[in-house]
């Protein structure tokens, strides 16, 4: 719709209310109990914004204030209605939701917790079941050797 016809005070002011949607991946959801809570909290808390910038009385200002929170709100409630809590790992071998520890090629040592997509972060400790990593080292166990590219990885630690 063009800009003249709605209330906006300009292109820019449209494109700033309409942000595009978060994108969600094609992979199944998968989620620890952890991240169930986690994405439960962002989406009150991206409520919770949401609302406060609904109480913004200039038009243009609340717009601009709700985008994000709208945005967040949409992608997060989707995020948990199709969130598949997985059960806590059990057994000897790498799996969602395990802690392993292993070497790489010169001796550095890496710890990692498996996890769903949305609760991945890398420099916290965490990566996506999907990384390429994580898809190296799922259902190996301790002692065992894993090639990710060039790069030669040992297991020495697996804790639930």
């Amino acid at each position: 719709m063009s800009v003249a016809f709605t209330k906006e005070d300009s292109a820019e002011t449209a494109a700033e209310t309409q942000l595009p949607d978060r994108p969600i991946s094609a992979h199944p959801n998968l989620v620890t109990a952890a991240g169930m809570k986690a994405l439960a909290q962002q989406r009150d808390q991206a409520r919770q914004a949401y609302e406060a910038a609904s109480l913004v009385e200039d038009v243009n200002e609340r717009r601009r204030q709700a985008a994000g929170p709208l945005r967040d709100l949409r992608y997060l409630t989707e995020r948990l209605r199709t969130a598949q809590l997985v059960p806590a790992p059990t057994g000897d071998t790498v799996a969602f939701g395990t802690e392993v520890t292993f070497t790489r090629d010169g001796g550095r040592r890496q710890t990692y917790r498996i996890v769903g997509e949305d609760e991945a972060d890398p420099a916290a400790g965490s990566i996506s079941y999907v990384s390429p990593i994580a898809r190296a080292l799922v259902g190996k166990a301790v002692g065992d050797n894993v090639t990710l590219g060039e790069q030669d990885l040992k297991i020495v630690d697996i804790s639930q």
